[in-house]
């Protein structure tokens, strides 16, 4: 596909010059320039937010029922859904994520993401009537205000409409700052926004790097901080956003382990873990990165862990044969080959993978399967964003269920074993936010979020709109009118 360009940022429903150093789009599979980006400074920023607070203090849009609200996002929802075949294509070549990952795991994900968050907002309970000391209490979900985004590139829409849909449902105005690696992708979802035609100033996306966010976080007209990232950077902005008290929601890293039983069925737990472990060529949160095997099946399962890995195909990411692409640049590869020499300097004993680039060009990185390591490592501890995986031994069923939770992280995890309801015991003992039995998946209709170090707030469903809502409790001498059927909803 033809790479879009864009020299305009959108602030307030309008294109405008930025005022940043223009981003240069750069190819992980061929190292080119592809395309261009216009980016955003401090000055945009404080229009956007501007604009933001405007419209959510004075226009309408805060106003509308939220039947109108669920219908502007259908619009939308019905308008990217005529493109997802081409905005896979545009992730594919912004960040390197194989072809079959970006039609199903990102850009037909994120029209799944708006069509239920539209579901969980019909039942929804947006008002609601309690019985209290002084009499029948009045409860309603009030929007809670402007919403500063702030996305990565591994799943940019993946990431962006948890985030962008409920707040819109909710009430709230917006400001988008993407990844300086993927603005194209947010860019574009700003062009089908204009096209349904939202109030001037309910969305405004505004690219940039690290200083373009900190200038959203710091900014006093923004009420709520929405942010994906590393568990370092969300850090700094929980105490930016303390500083103001002003919320925020955390997406962060992980560390997840995959506990193999000894009754698991091994080729069965190999091929879902080619998919739980290395998805987007471990560019991914929830990955599975930990295989936590008893010393009992260790080697047996080793070998079958190495085999399926030796055969992974590497190479161009448009291509749909594809398992394992680029990772998105040159700094990434880098950090990545970095943790396979520490993970040799500690101990570990590569099965298959190293340090090498397998291709002459392109940011890529040899599928890696280490064995005889322990939790204590550092290629145990710290998440490496890439097509890495771990496998460290325990003795019972107790020793793995302790390595699991002996991480910073609690994002994600699995258990493999022939017997669900002692895998759903299993799940009960490990503490993460989200967990599969014989497979790992996220659910974009359950709630998504992480336990210790791996974030705050919930997303998807009933909880994920809660998170853009402010409860407000009203009492009254008299008695309360009826409460209407349409505010329940």
């Amino acid at each position: 596909m033809k790479v879009p360009s864009y020299e305009r940022i959108f602030v307030g429903g309008h294109w405008q010059p930025g005022s940043g150093d223009r981003i240069e789009i750069v190819s992980p599979h061929t190292e080119e320039v592809i395309a261009h980006s216009a980016a955003g400074s401090a000055q945009d920023v404080d229009a956007a937010v501007r604009a933001a607070r405007t419209a959510f203090d004075e226009g309408p849009w805060p106003h509308l029922s939220h039947a109108e609200r669920i219908a502007a996002v259908e619009k939308l929802a019905a308008v990217y859904s005529e493109h997802i075949d081409e905005m896979a294509d545009l992730i594919t070549a912004e960040m390197g994520s194989p072809a079959s990952f970006s039609r199903l795991g990102q850009a037909a994900g994120a029209a799944s993401m708006m069509h239920l968050a539209t579901q969980a907002a019909r039942s929804f309970p947006w008002a609601q009537r309690r019985t209290g000391l002084l009499g029948e209490v009045h409860l309603r979900r009030m929007p809670v205000g402007v919403v500063g985004i702030i996305i990565p590139w591994n799943v940019p829409q993946n990431l962006l409409m948890p985030k962008l849909i409920p707040a819109l449902i909710a009430g709230c105005t917006v400001v988008v700052k993407p990844a300086p690696e993927t603005p194209l992708d947010s860019l574009w979802v700003a062009e089908m926004i204009e096209q349904i035609g939202l109030p001037e100033g309910v969305v405004s996306v505004v690219p940039g790097g690290r200083d373009t966010g900190e200038e959203l976080v710091r900014h006093p007209g923004v009420d709520k901080i929405a942010f994906t990232g590393n568990s370092a950077t969300g850090r700094r902005i929980a105490s930016l956003c303390g500083e103001q008290l002003k919320r925020c929601g955390l997406e962060l890293g992980g560390k997840s382990a995959a506990i193999v039983l000894d009754d698991a069925h091994i080729g069965k737990t190999v091929a879902g873990l080619k998919m739980a472990g290395l998805m987007n060529n471990g560019q991914a949160c929830v990955a599975q990165t930990r295989i936590l095997v008893s010393e009992r099946r260790h080697d047996e399962f080793v070998d079958a862990l190495a085999g399926m890995m030796s055969e992974l195909v590497v190479g161009d990411p448009a291509d749909p044969a594809t398992d394992i692409g680029p990772l998105v640049s040159r700094r990434q590869q880098l950090r990545v080959q970095d943790y396979i020499r520490s993970g040799v300097d500690q101990g570990a004993r590569i099965v298959v993978g190293g340090d090498d680039s397998p291709l002459g060009r392109g940011w890529y990185v040899r599928p890696t399967l280490f064995a005889d390591a322990d939790n204590g490592m550092t290629i145990a501890r710290e998440e490496i964003f890439g097509p890495v995986l771990t496998v460290i031994s325990y003795t019972d069923e107790h020793d793995a269920v302790r390595i699991a939770n002996d991480s910073d992280y609690g994002l994600a995890g699995s258990v493999w074993t022939k017997d669900v309801a002692h895998g759903l015991e299993v799940s009960g003992q490990v503490r993460t936010g989200t967990y599969g039995i014989n497979m790992y998946m996220l659910d974009i209709s359950s709630p998504f979020g992480g336990f210790k170090q791996s974030g705050i707030g919930r997303e998807f469903a009933e909880e994920g709109l809660a998170e853009y809502t402010e409860l407000q409790s009203v009492v009254s001498a008299g008695k309360l009118p009826a409460l209407e059927e349409d505010s329940r909803r």
